[in-house]
């Protein structure tokens, strides 16, 4: 194993624990040696941890306070890592709700600015998300890896950097979302033709219809996590694989 797979290694233990509570805000991490000893790593690597949390905002160090906790407000929750610790932890209404919100305000912004920027190799690349979406669907596969790559590639063809870097703190809700959708019976099916819709407004140069399109999407998506969130249902594991759809049409054999 190299440097750099036990740094990430450390660095998910010790930040997964933070999100999840086992070291509560206003408490310490335990010191350096003590670290080392339980996770079996040198101290460069517990330094090296630490101060990537450090930049994450989920701890602060000094010789007065130690290496402390800092209350979930101050995490940077745009990072991707506290994103997808906070969704292994467990989803939260909380949480869920912030994203929801989030994603209302930025990618209906982005699908606007894709429709007025994409250029050929960006639409290229949703329709190839789309075509995968509909093959899943068909003939079964990984749906919700296609349908991310489809949100992703509308908000990668708004080309505004800090949109882009927004959308990563998005990655979790989208997957949940596509999931709890996906497992509903002929849930994505039934969203196919709106995702149609975005990117033939997105071809056509109307942001109008772009965001008009997106919001129908969204807003669906929000009523589905709602209703699942009311049944007291259990919420996809961000931590194992996607689920597979088993495919609509036979298998037509070759001659």
């Amino acid at each position: 194993m190299t440097i750099k797979n036990v740094h990430g290694t450390t660095l998910d233990l010790l930040g997964g624990q933070i999100v999840a509570g086992h070291y509560p805000p206003g408490t310490s991490i335990p010191p350096e040696a003590t670290l080392c000893e339980e996770l079996g790593v040198s101290r460069t690597v517990i330094r090296e941890a630490v101060k990537s949390l450090v930049a994450k905002g989920l701890i602060v160090t000094g010789p007065k306070v130690g290496t402390r906790v800092l209350q979930s407000e101050q995490w940077n929750w745009f990072d991707p890592d506290v994103v997808a610790w906070q969704s292994k932890a467990g989803l939260t209404r909380e949480f869920l709700r912030d994203l929801q919100e989030l994603r209302r305000v930025v990618e209906p912004a982005g699908v606007r600015l894709a429709a007025e920027r994409a250029t050929a190799q960006d639409i290229a690349e949703i329709e190839a998300a789309y075509a995968g979406m509909k093959d899943a669907i068909e003939n079964g596969g990984d749906y919700v890896k296609h349908d991310l790559l489809f949100h992703q590639g509308l908000l990668r063809a708004c080309h505004n950097r800090m949109v882009v870097q927004m959308s990563k703190a998005l990655g979790a809700l989208l997957r949940t979302s596509f999931e709890i959708s996906t497992s509903r019976p002929d849930g994505p099916a039934s969203s196919l033709p709106l995702h149609r819709a975005v990117l033939d407004a997105v071809i056509a140069r109307s942001p109008q219809r772009a965001e008009k399109a997106i919001l129908v999407l969204i807003d669906g998506a929000r009523e589905d996590i709602e209703q699942v969130l009311a049944s007291r249902r259990k919420l996809p594991s961000l931590a194992a694989p996607a689920a597979r759809l088993k495919g609509r049409n036979p298998t037509v054999p070759t001659r």
